[in-house]
């Protein structure tokens, strides 16, 4: 079999919790914070455990705007520690990962000059707050120039705009590269694994988790000296297994994003409108062939690993997009709908407000040891894992050993451009190639009308421990992302590939893609939503 140098295979781990009496650190989570949490701790030495209860960046990690950016509205809310912060680490994250992570142009179109004026003022602070690792300078556009680099803009009163740097990545791709990250470093991590429970010593201390595989039905108790909450919107339910009564750390935060093709936007820039009627920024991205417009920030009572766009998000982003595109968007062109959740850290008042709590994240430690992070963002990703890591090295007296993230190379790093289908692999694009000569049937396409190959899926389920269709076609792949109905359309054939490598027979292949279509009908825009929040 080809694959990576170091084996990224649920069974080898799976073995591995098995022959470990007593782990360094549990981290419950494998989203983004969970993840970095995972490659920070494992590096510096320590004996790592992740566990995930779907598949990696499932949630909210899966469903950013896919930009790796020190957030412009932050620094017009007067955050500047955060920014500067974010800033610092979107330069580490393209010097870690250039496969994934890009400079990207935005063109803030202004309808007052004294907007103009200010934009570039505020955005010249935003240059200078990257020092170092700035992206590249903003500078004023004339009407002309603006138009001339993006035609679709409405020129209607318009006065010009500005142009800054900023950058975009893949967000459930380096998800799934910062996994593999942590299993070189020497960690263990096992997706569809649900943590249960949480074990207490005699003293009332937690040293460790009951965890079972949905698989398998399997049970495991496993015992750590250190046990992570870094499950994002859900940390309160693993809060409320060490303490009942415990108040609710984390405020949901919904936003939503509409897929439309690249006829509304042909170019390379992106648009970022920077207040909209309702005060909220709104960003126009091209991302894989497609445009990314959102997102909306709407207070949520409850959480999902499946949220849903409300009629009311949907309509919002596809008429402001309409307010300043010459071709005005409707739900008839949106290829894909999908909503994400935010874990905020909730206010010490209650607010109907997202917009104004917090981005920066906090780490808390309870009575019985348990420790918990909460809020951040995905461009923060690798101080919040040291920041943690750090916290649980005070916390629980174990030998200190320095964070060496900063410099570490992500897995698929490749410093140099290519113009394949398969350059968001990076450096696995190589061994991809390599498995197509050894069983040139995978390099077929998948669809005759899509560039995906069939080694991606054989690929994904070997060396990136894909379990289903859709940890396939949304997360390894990010066809659901991009085109639900072409995902519907590409399901049989990638279930059939994922069944014949896991050995699963054909009632499991016509389950999962009666169950994947059920779930790609949720990313289509037809339906209207109750508004319940």
């Amino acid at each position: 079999m080809i694959g990576n140098k170091k084996s990224f295979q649920r069974e080898r781990f799976l073995k591995e919790i098995t022959e470990t009496d007593l782990w360094d650190f549990i981290i419950i989570g494998g989203g983004a914070t969970g993840l970095g949490t995972t490659v920070d701790a494992a590096s510096r030495g320590y004996k790592t455990l992740l566990l995930e209860q779907a598949d990696f960046a499932k949630g909210t990690s899966s469903r950013s705007t896919k930009l790796v950016h020190g957030g412009v509205r932050y620094l017009a809310q007067g955050n500047i520690g955060l920014v500067y912060e974010a800033l610092h680490e979107r330069g580490l994250l393209l010097q870690n990962a250039p496969h994934l992570v890009k400079r990207q142009s935005f063109i803030i179109p202004c309808y007052s000059w004294f907007a103009r004026a200010q934009y570039l003022i505020g955005l010249k602070l935003y240059d200078w707050l990257a020092g170092k690792f700035s992206f590249g300078g903003s500078r004023s556009l004339s009407k002309e120039n603006l138009l001339k680099t993006i035609p679709e803009i409405k020129s209607k009163g318009l006065k010009g705009g500005i142009e800054y740097w900023d950058g975009q990545f893949d967000d459930a791709r380096l998800a799934i590269n910062l996994a593999q990250t942590g299993a070189e470093q020497g960690g263990t991590l096992l997706n569809y694994i649900k943590v249960t429970g949480l074990l207490k010593a005699d003293d009332k201390n937690i040293n460790g988790v009951i965890a079972q595989d949905i698989e398998s039905g399997t049970e495991y108790r496993l015992n750590a000296k250190v046990v992570i909450n870094a499950t994002g919107v859900f940390v309160d339910e693993i809060l409320q297994m060490d303490i009942a009564a415990q108040k609710p750390l984390v405020r949901s935060s919904q936003g939503v994003h509409v897929v439309l093709n690249r006829s509304f936007l042909h170019g390379d820039k992106a648009i970022m409108i920077p207040k909209t009627m309702d005060g909220r920024v709104l960003f126009a991205v091209p991302w894989h062939d497609h445009v990314l417009v959102g997102t909306t920030d709407t207070p949520l009572e409850s959480q999902s690993l499946e949220p849903v766009a409300l009629d009311k998000e949907i309509e919002f982003i596809l008429e402001t997009a309409g307010q300043y595109l010459t071709k005005a968007p409707t739900r008839a062109d949106a290829l894909s709908v999908f909503a994400g959740l935010r874990p905020l850290a909730a206010p010490d008042k209650d607010t109907n407000s997202t917009k104004e709590i917090s981005r920066s994240h906090k780490i808390l430690v309870n009575s019985s040891g348990l420790i918990t992070i909460i809020g951040g963002k995905w461009t923060t990703y690798r101080k919040m894992a040291e920041d943690v890591v750090d916290k649980a090295i005070q916390n629980a007296g174990l030998p200190t050993l320095p964070c060496i993230t900063q410099n570490l190379k992500i897995h698929g790093y490749l410093n140099k451009t290519t113009q394949s289908d398969l350059s968001g692999y990076g450096n696995d694009e190589e061994l991809i190639n390599v498995l197509i000569r050894h069983e040139p049937e995978f390099g077929q396409k998948l669809d005759k009308e899509l560039s995906y190959l069939k080694a991606e899926v054989i690929w994904a389920v070997r060396n990136e421990m894909a379990r289903t269709v859709e940890d396939v076609l949304a997360r390894r792949v990010r066809l659901l992302f991009l085109d639900a109905k072409a995902a519907i359309r590409l399901a049989p054939v990638v279930a059939q590939l994922i069944a014949s490598e896991l050995g699963y027979d054909a009632t499991w292949q016509e389950q999962q893609v009666s169950d994947f279509t059920q779930l790609a009908g949720r990313y289509l825009t037809a339906p209207h939503n109750e508004d319940k929040e």
